[in-house]
């Protein structure tokens, strides 16, 4: 081979002094290699730190949530108080049974607005169709005025929230005409 064609041999210690990783020896690169690790685990550290306190700050949020969930409809049912006392003062002040009863009518459709407001609906009862999701059979009667199968009596009113049921309706149901 001519002089022009071969290529130059490097020399393996060469190599070593120009890499930084082998300059200062092993010891430095385990060193750094160190550092690496601890600057790493003071991260993971602080990240855990980070999600533990965001983790306890949302249940903290959570329970405040869950605490105050009833206050819009605490503040509309206020108002239905009010008049409720007023109807009674007014009660008391006149001794006229009949502004009592017409003040508490007024009062109780009050509240039906509010639970209305709030999807709080009454639970369909004499008329309907005897249904174990919202109904709570508590005697069967034989009427003729009811087919059999359908809410004859209601001995309490049932209510839903949204579809949920919040107390069901207790019925009387009918089993049809008596033979």
């Amino acid at each position: 081979m001519s002089a022009e064609t071969e290529k130059p041999t490097t020399d393996s210690s060469e190599d070593t002094v120009h890499n930084p990783l082998f300059s200062s020896g092993p010891e430095a690169k385990i060193d750094q290699l160190q550092a690496e690790l601890k600057k790493a685990q003071d991260e993971l550290l602080r990240q855990q730190a980070e999600f533990e306190n965001f983790r306890k700050r949302k249940a903290r949020e959570m329970e405040e949530e869950r605490k105050y969930t009833i206050l819009p409809f605490a503040r509309d049912l206020l108002p239905v108080v009010d008049n409720l006392e007023r109807a009674l003062d007014a009660a008391a002040q006149s001794g006229d049974t009949t502004s009592l009863r017409d003040g508490v009518k007024m009062v109780s459709a009050q509240l039906m607005n509010v639970l209305a407001q709030h999807h709080c609906e009454r639970i369909p009862g004499v008329g309907a169709e005897f249904d174990p999701n919202y109904h709570q059979a508590i005697a069967q009667e034989a009427t003729s005025e009811y087919a059999a199968g359908t809410v004859s009596r209601e001995a309490q009113v049932g209510y839903k929230l949204y579809d949920r049921v919040v107390r069901p309706a207790q019925v009387f149901v009918s089993t049809g005409p008596a033979s």
